[in-house]
């Protein structure tokens, strides 16, 4: 009986983890990697803003879908997981890695990488305990949108510096915005300990 006791003891432990959450936790690591990857970004400017103030555009980066209240929780995980994914597809090109130096480019695509790698596995677990969320609209689509909008503008640009540079703060911002996403997550999921 005591055997018994101490298995499920032990398994209620491990269930729960260090957070206390059956939920999908968003590791401290994540968040470390998510302030890692926007010193890159800041590292990697190559010339000012201000040379670039012809070039400017607004992108309109779907505030809606990371502020908004109305997100249930899959829907915030894939959200992020798209903005990410997209953002690593757009420094994955040809055209960035002659745009950028190498090694900060580098350290940018692991960052990413390993976001992307510890969302997905909240994805695969939200995905399996969600209830469908039928009527609403996917609002992935609206990062997709912003996402080939970047893409179009750095080819009508045709790559150049300023649209590389416009683009890098673009998506630091984007970076910023999706703070508020995160914060949510770990809220819900009763993490008080993250920053």
């Amino acid at each position: 009986m005591v055997l018994l006791l101490s298995l499920l003891t032990a398994l209620v432990v491990i269930s729960y983890g260090p957070r206390g959450s059956l939920g999908c936790d968003l590791l401290l690591n994540h968040d470390q990697v998510s302030k890692e990857n926007l010193v890159l970004l800041e590292q990697m400017r190559r010339i000012s803003p201000a040379l670039c103030l012809e070039d400017r555009k607004n992108f309109s980066f779907p505030l809606e879908v990371v502020n908004g209240s109305q997100v249930q929780e899959t829907q915030a995980i894939s959200v992020l997981y798209e903005m990410l994914r997209q953002t690593f597809t757009v420094f994955l090109t040809e055209q960035s890695s002659a745009a950028w130096n190498a090694t900060l480019l580098d350290q940018l695509r692991t960052g990413l990488h390993r976001q992307l790698a510890d969302l997905d596995t909240c994805l695969v677990q939200e995905m399996t305990q969600a209830q469908p969320a039928l009527g609403m609209k996917d609002p992935t689509l609206a990062v997709k949108r912003y996402f080939l909008g970047i893409r179009h503008y750095l080819k009508d640009k045709e790559y150049s510096d300023c649209a590389w540079e416009v683009v890098r703060g673009e998506i630091m911002t984007s970076f910023s915005s999706s703070a508020t996403l995160q914060e949510r997550l770990r809220k819900k999921d009763g993490d008080l300990r993250s920053p």
